[in-house]
């Protein structure tokens, strides 16, 4: 099971929206785009309020959802990292974060996506997360 959690709107005083990853196509697999309406409940939420997530670091990060005319919705997620207003970031600690992320959302889209594929697939992108024993293998 991952550490990360959906959590509430957490406080956002003296914090910032810091950019750090985008996708843009989440509905070509439907299961994805599935996994995101039900855990954020975006049928009926829609483009209201981002979803946020507590990662295993303590940091917290902003879902915010895309919608296009014509495609279902969400059509994409932006990941914000929400970080101190004038601190900066550390891109490290966000890269194995945004790792843990990747393998919550896999484990919660199951079927044919499997951590073991997706942890593969980083090790051949040699994706920092999966190299010199900074990935936790829990599945």
């Amino acid at each position: 099971m991952s550490d990360v959690k959906a959590i509430t709107i957490p406080s956002l005083e003296g914090k910032r929206r810091a950019l750090v990853l985008v996708e843009d196509r989440i509905g070509h697999y439907p299961e994805f785009r599935a996994f995101f309406a039900n855990v954020f409940d975006l049928d009926r939420v829609g483009l209201r309020e981002p979803g946020y997530l507590a990662a295993p670091s303590g940091t917290e990060y902003a879902l915010v959802f895309i919608g296009r005319s014509g495609e279902p919705f969400p059509a994409g997620v932006e990941i914000h990292a929400l970080v101190p207003a004038l601190e900066p970031i550390d891109e490290e600690l966000v890269d194995r974060d945004l790792w843990e992320i990747l393998r919550w959302m896999i484990c919660g889209v199951g079927g044919d996506w499997t951590v073991a594929d997706l942890e593969a697939t980083g090790r051949l992108y040699r994706v920092p997360a999966t190299l010199g024993g900074t990935l936790r293998r829990r599945m």
